[in-house]
């Protein structure tokens, strides 16, 4: 089992929990009331910094509910945050831009994240054909 350092920025901030065979990610809240007019831009702050084993690294993503309920999409489409984001004051946020007017109270669910591991060292290997079957290019399903 991996352990995560983690620190909350409130007493109030509902406290993680990894569910076990429910999903490999793990939901973060708005940790204060928000208002965005339509066309506004906000870093949302998510409430707690963590100290992520070394070698891993956070992928943070809305959750599928987000825009439906709030209006709001993530304006880096996914945040990283690596090993060495650790600090006290290493505060999560959540990069959000409103398509609409919206509110989000403290303690909604509005995105979430799980850990991976770094990419490991690669190299690429020029070549004249990938010896296989095409598929049918961007956008095919592989339907001939």
């Amino acid at each position: 089992m991996v352990k995560i350092r983690i620190k909350y920025y409130s007493g109030q901030t509902e406290k993680l929990a990894y569910v076990a065979g429910k999903s490999d990610w793990i939901d973060l809240r708005a940790a204060e009331d928000v208002e965005l007019k339509k066309g506004e831009f906000r870093l949302i702050p998510l409430g707690v910094a963590m100290e992520l084993p070394k070698g891993y690294e956070a992928h943070i993503v809305p959750r599928s509910s987000t825009y439906k309920n709030f209006g709001i999409i993530q304006t880096n489409h996914m945040g990283i945050v690596d090993e060495s984001y650790c600090g006290d004051n290493d505060q999560w946020f959540f990069p959000a831009y409103a398509l609409r007017d919206t509110r989000i109270s403290a303690g909604e669910r509005i995105c979430q994240f799980r850990i991976m591991e770094h990419q490991p060292e690669i190299c690429f290997e020029e070549t004249k054909s990938l010896g296989h079957e095409d598929r049918g290019g961007m956008g095919s399903t592989g339907r001939k």
